[in-house]
């Protein structure tokens, strides 16, 4: 071992000592933010909107579910338990002429494959056939033309409705969902797919699951970086290089055998104890720059490692991602070692304990059943937020902004 690597080694186990033992950050050691953010956490936005739900057929949603059930565990569930959720909240109108905002309930990533992928190729035309219903039956798209509407388009790049970077950039968002504010999962800065204005929230992971793999909270964090998954995607780039842009590969070819990573394509029955056993743990982009594990590592405390340049983080103006992670840029994931060693003592153990704040958890899950400050009342913040609706919202009488006929094909065809 090198006089570097011997170096970083000894900072890595003061951060562990300093981690574990009586200077383990419990419930009891939380640390409040002050100013926008942590005020915006605990936001109630009961009274400053009204939503009015459109009751769609079946076959948009209901019925989807229930020829698959699977549907509620995948990562793109928000979608679903949005619905849910909304009839029954609080903000919820039944008079549509009092209502702020309009939200249709589609569930477009409820098309998996055996096993269990969603196929996001029949999307546009299941959006545009129900876009098409609520036009021709109430009058509310058509004064705005979706401008007071909200969809949630979960998919990896949101409402381009592809799982391949290059093909969603080349299709692009939706047409008729131009005007409409999405409510999406999928966020990366200056790119096509991130329609502006959009409410960036985080993917869906199952409350109740990672609520049965809580340890006890003055467990030492003896892990200094864990991280588990895919290094490469031989099947979908057999080349290599293009899966996470080549980050995820650079972390395993640097850090395979250094004593300070634990980090696997396996993945243990003791996923989840693990993380909360760990200091830091990667967060690196996939296909998108996003995937559960940012929501995981706040859940269990784990300082989550952000690889994924110019990502646009769920509830930005809500959570304090600055304070409570570590960004590395991807060119310089070969230094992740000695960036992670640098880090003060003391700035860890802080960060450790705003995680520790029971907000910063709650913010990140969508729990059945909801729980004030959670990410659905997270979402009903960023609607409130735009509220009212600017003057440029409703259209002149006659007035005509979105192109029907736009957009690839195959999207015209009946669903």
């Amino acid at each position: 071992m090198g006089k570097g690597s011997a170096r970083a080694l000894g900072l890595a186990l003061a951060v562990l000592l300093a981690c574990s033992g009586v200077a383990v950050v419990t419930a009891q050691d939380t640390e409040r933010i002050e100013g926008s953010a942590g005020d915006v956490l605990e936001d109630n936005p009961v009274g400053r909107l009204k939503v009015y739900v459109y009751d769609l057929p079946s076959k948009y949603n209901k019925k989807l579910l229930k020829k698959d059930p699977r549907c509620l565990n995948h990562m793109f569930a928000a979608e679903i338990f949005m619905h849910r959720f909304l009839l029954s909240s609080a903000v919820r109108t039944f008079n549509p002429e009092e209502a702020d905002w309009f939200y249709t309930p589609v569930y477009t990533t409820c098309d998996l494959t055996p096993s269990g992928l969603p196929l996001p190729f029949k999307s546009p035309r299941m959006m545009r056939s129900a876009i098409q219903l609520i036009a021709t039956n109430w009058p509310y798209w058509n004064r705005s033309e979706g401008a007071d509407h909200f969809f949630v388009t979960p998919h990896d790049f949101g409402a381009c409705f592809h799982y391949q970077e290059e093909k969603a950039i080349g299709r692009g968002i939706l047409p008729l969902l131009q005007r409409a504010t999405l409510v999406q999962t999928f966020g990366q800065k200056n790119h096509v797919c991130l329609k502006d204005g959009s409410i960036t929230i985080p993917p869906f992971a199952p409350p109740q699951k990672m609520q049965t793999h809580l340890i006890p909270p003055d467990t030492p964090r003896s892990i200094f970086v864990y991280f588990r998954g895919l290094f490469y995607d031989t099947g979908n780039d057999p080349e290599g290089g293009y899966y996470a842009r080549g980050a995820r590969a650079s972390v395993w070819e640097n850090f395979k055998n250094n004593p300070l990573f634990d980090i696997s394509t396996d993945h243990p029955p003791t996923y989840y104890e693990d993380m909360q056993r760990s200091v830091f743990c990667l967060c690196p982009l996939g296909w998108a720059p996003w995937s559960p594990r940012l929501v995981e590592a706040v859940v269990f405390g784990c300082i989550p490692v952000i690889i994924a340049d110019d990502i646009v983080l769920p509830f930005a103006d809500a959570i304090p991602w600055e304070d409570i992670g570590v960004f590395v840029a991807e060119e310089d994931v070969p230094r992740l070692d000695s960036i992670l060693t640098s880090i003060p003592t003391d700035v860890i153990l802080r960060k450790q304990r705003l995680l520790a704040n029971p907000s910063m958890k709650q913010a990140m899950l969508f729990p059945q059943p909801a729980q004030p400050g959670d990410a659905f009342h997270q979402i009903l913040n960023g609607l409130a937020r735009k509220l009212p609706h600017g003057d440029n919202v409703f259209l002149k009488p006659g007035e005509k902004i979105l192109n029907w006929t736009a957009g690839p094909p195959g999207d015209l065809k009946p669903w």
